[in-house]
């Protein structure tokens, strides 16, 4: 919503709670200001980019809304105020809020959504669980033997494929797929050490856009 430039942070919210029949409690809005540490008092015209992305944040979630629609909210703020805006997120989902987020800032994304949905090209490709597009993706594995061992086995095994190797004793391997497979493979082996990384969805992001290109 735009705001006339010459009102005053408190009477442009004040405005807008009289719209939604005085509905928000004023002492909450202060304190989601003190959150986000904005002044109430400077006029609209007078505040940085940061500061007028912080009066909409307040202006989406002062009426403690059941539903909330946010476009990029942290845009434009510095690390720390991120982090809170983040946080005031998290507390209306834990009060029952809907929240429909979309950010460029993947890792928050990831960070706050049940599900989430790629967009490419103007069509949706993927509606899933978070966790569940994480989990079934390709993630990288790191195992450490007590000895140089053999790895012809592994080589061999479906969805497996041999990284490269950090000395004569440790592996990088690339998995599709469940891990299983891989898992009972490996009980055959001095094992003394594994890891196992999962890809950020930043990088699942990207491999569907990679995808694309390769078409």
């Amino acid at each position: 919503m735009q705001f006339d430039q010459n009102l005053r942070v408190q009477s442009a919210l004040r405005f807008l709670n009289k719209l939604k029949g005085r509905s928000a409690d004023w002492e909450h809005v202060r304190q989601l200001a003190e959150r986000l540490n904005l002044d109430l008092k400077p006029a609209i015209r007078n505040l940085s980019k940061g500061n007028k992305q912080k009066v909409g944040v307040i202006q989406a979630m002062m009426h403690k809304p059941e539903l909330l629609m946010l476009d990029e909210p942290t845009f434009g703020l510095d690390p720390l105020v991120q982090q809170e805006v983040l946080y005031m997120i998290r507390e209306a989902q834990e009060a029952g809020a809907t929240v429909f987020f979309c950010s460029h800032i993947l890792s928050e994304v990831q960070e706050i959504s049940d599900r989430v949905g790629i967009i490419r090209n103007g069509v949706v490709v993927e509606v899933a669980q978070t966790k569940s597009l994480i989990n079934r993706s390709i993630r990288r594995v790191r195992v450490r033997f007590k000895e140089e061992v053999n790895i012809e086995s592994l080589e061999a095994l479906p969805g497996v494929e041999i990284l490269g190797r950090d000395d004569s004793t440790a592996l990088m391997l690339q998995v599709s797929g469940e891990m299983d497979i891989l898992i009972k493979t490996l009980a055959a082996y001095p094992v003394i050490d594994l890891e196992s990384q999962f890809p950020t969805l930043e990088e699942i992001f990207l491999a569907y856009y990679q995808d694309d290109q390769d078409i």
